[in-house]
């Protein structure tokens, strides 16, 4: 049993690793693009982690980890940054590879000031809940960039991404709710769940997916650029 969240990382990443090498999409080539992005935001996002550990915004049951530990952190923590970005972005890939429909921009910008527009009602209404007011603080700040300053060409094709790549999500995500692997702490969010999922992990993801594929886009177009 303590093998379990390790096995969960393991099995997050290991069909996007084996189908990165089918010849159609061969993503094992754009593997150099995500390294560079996937470690500032992996970075990035084991800063709030550590700081929500100490603070009691979430604990990990010892039953279910290795036990080895960095920063307080457990080591499959600090693989589910990798892991999951991973799987995600091949989802991307996949999807702008065989998917010839794209979302109109016009939706794509409907849908960005939806996300903006509950972002602060979220955060005056649960302003003294912090993994809410963190997660929500960063989320806008995020999309505004890339769909307002950026003009980002490739937004339409995350929120595809995102919206299918919440089915793995509710799969791995699930587990670790409701065994529970990953523990969470009510007073530090609004305590609405779906299923077994804190409300503010549906936005956790969508801020976390936002920054890699943000990276893994610029550091893709400034290499083909050169």
């Amino acid at each position: 049993m303590r093998y379990a969240y390790l096995l969960i990382n393991l099995l997050t990443v290991f069909f996007p690793v084996v189908l990165s090498f089918d010849k159609r999409v061969a993503f094992y080539k754009s593997w150099k693009f995500i390294w560079p992005g996937m470690a500032i935001t992996g970075l990035f996002f084991l800063f709030w982690d550590v700081l929500f550990t100490i603070h009691g915004v979430w604990s990990f049951n010892p039953a279910y980890i290795i036990g080895i530990k960095f920063f307080g952190l457990p080591l499959e923590e600090m693989l589910f940054f990798l892991t999951v970005p991973f799987a995600c972005i091949f989802i991307y890939a996949c999807l702008n590879h065989y998917l010839k429909w794209l979302m109109p921009y016009r939706l794509t910008s409907i849908i960005s000031s939806m996300v903006i527009l509950l972002s602060i009602m979220m955060l005056i209404f649960y302003h003294d809940r912090l993994y809410t007011t963190v997660t929500f603080g960063l989320l806008p700040v995020l999309v505004l960039l890339i769909q307002y300053v950026f003009k980002a060409d490739w937004l339409n094709r995350y929120y595809l991404a995102y919206f299918v790549a919440l089915l793995p999500f509710y799969i791995v995500n699930g587990i670790l709710t409701s065994v529970p692997i990953v523990l969470y702490n009510n007073a530090e969010n609004i305590g609405k769940r779906v299923g077994t999922i804190p409300f503010e992990d549906h936005f956790y993801l969508m801020a976390l997916l936002l920054m890699n594929i943000g990276f893994f886009e610029y550091f893709k177009q400034r290499k083909l650029s050169r």
